[in-house]
């Protein structure tokens, strides 16, 4: 009794204070893969959409992926952030990259920020992200940075989707009293329509979009030490992956959950995809080992036969950001055409489509 409580203590100081953790374990890291069997067709109903807001430390985001007709990619993105229940804020991210290589970043805090009712909406000063009676839609307006407004529909076009019951990968020595979570929800093809105005010139967003809403129920350096997020957009196709690797607390452990749309119907959910850095290069002014190729497979028992997918970039030909000098996390951001081998039982295909991937490393 007396070692579990003492584990418990040191997960909750380790949580406000951000001292390092104790070697829990791979046995504390418990994946949403093992709850896979009690959700077999992935179903996601809209209530999981509403913003849990947990009353601990938590970072709460719903992040929209944009790849626009006209050749800009955008990424816009809401955080509610809880630190030990002391100090919650709010933020509103936009970031646009220009086909020239440009990026415009605007990051803004979030006043007077407030839910609705069933916290299905979010709404603050010049800001709101409001869902659509029919579910389908989320409709996001921002004024609150000049140089960034945002006015655009994000639809949904294929089904939503979730892993287990609900999403989540629990931490903790007792599966029943978990002291941390990471959850995921996908919407892995949309259709978005509206514009960002960027520095007074309007941005034609028409196009494609993913979507995601995630919770860290913990402390981000204690919760992964890297992830690997991977977005694939085609004319008929959409593949999407979300990888993270566990810090040594809890054994380095790999959860990955991935999914497939073909034709509007979603083909494939798995957790037994994989992320690869084939090739990697010191890199000096972050000092980690910058992927110069990846490689992605996704394989599974779609609901009809049997998936393998496969990506792979072999030489990147450019990340288009990365973090701040010397900063932890490191985020590498890439963008470009590809093409991707599909198969579905006996049947094969090479699609080409337009993909965005991001490498972060934390610890």
């Amino acid at each position: 009794m007396f070692s579990w409580v003492s584990k418990t203590v040191q997960s909750g100081l380790s949580t406000v204070a951000g001292t390092a953790e104790p070697i829990y374990g791979p046995e504390a890291l418990h994946s949403v893969a093992t709850q896979e069997d009690q959700n077999p067709t992935y179903e996601s109903p809209p209530e999981d959409l509403h913003w849990l807001t947990p009353e601990s430390t938590s970072a709460e985001t719903q992040t929209f992926y944009l790849e626009a007709d006209s050749g800009y990619y955008g990424i816009v993105q809401v955080i509610y952030s809880n630190v030990a229940n002391l100090h919650v804020t709010a933020q509103f991210n936009v970031k646009v990259f220009y086909p020239d290589g440009t990026v415009l970043w605007s990051p803004k805090s979030l006043l007077n920020y407030e839910f609705d009712e069933k916290k299905r909406d979010f709404y603050a000063e010049d800001f709101s992200i409001t869902m659509t009676e029919d579910n389908q839609s989320y409709i996001i307006k921002s004024a609150v940075d000049p140089e960034a407004m945002v006015d655009l529909k994000i639809t949904r076009t294929a089904p939503a989707f979730k892993v287990g019951k609900d999403g989540r990968t629990n931490y903790g020595t007792d599966p029943t009293n978990p002291w941390g979570c990471i959850r995921h929800i996908f919407w892995p093809r949309s259709k978005v329509q509206g514009i960002i105005v960027a520095k007074d010139t309007k941005l034609d967003f028409t196009g494609k979009a993913m979507f995601v809403m995630a919770l860290q129920g913990m402390k981000p350096h204690h919760a992964a030490a890297r992830w690997n997020f991977f977005n694939f957009q085609s004319p008929t196709v959409s593949a999407t992956m979300m990888e993270f690797i566990t810090p040594e607390s809890y054994g380095n452990t790999v959860v990955n959950v991935c999914g497939i749309v073909k034709d509007e119907k979603l083909v494939l959910v798995s957790t037994e995809g994989k992320s690869e850095h084939t090739e990697t290069k010191f890199d000096e002014l972050s000092q980690w080992n910058e992927p110069t190729a990846l490689k992605y497979t996704w394989k599974g028992k779609s609901l009809d036969d049997r998936v393998d997918f496969m990506a792979e970039l072999p030489a990147i030909l450019k990340n288009v950001i990365a973090g701040a000098v010397g900063t932890r996390p490191y985020i590498y951001q890439y963008s470009q055409k590809m093409n991707m081998k599909l198969k579905i039982g006996e049947e094969e295909s090479e699609i080409e489509g337009k993909v965005f991937a991001e490498a972060t490393f934390i610890s």
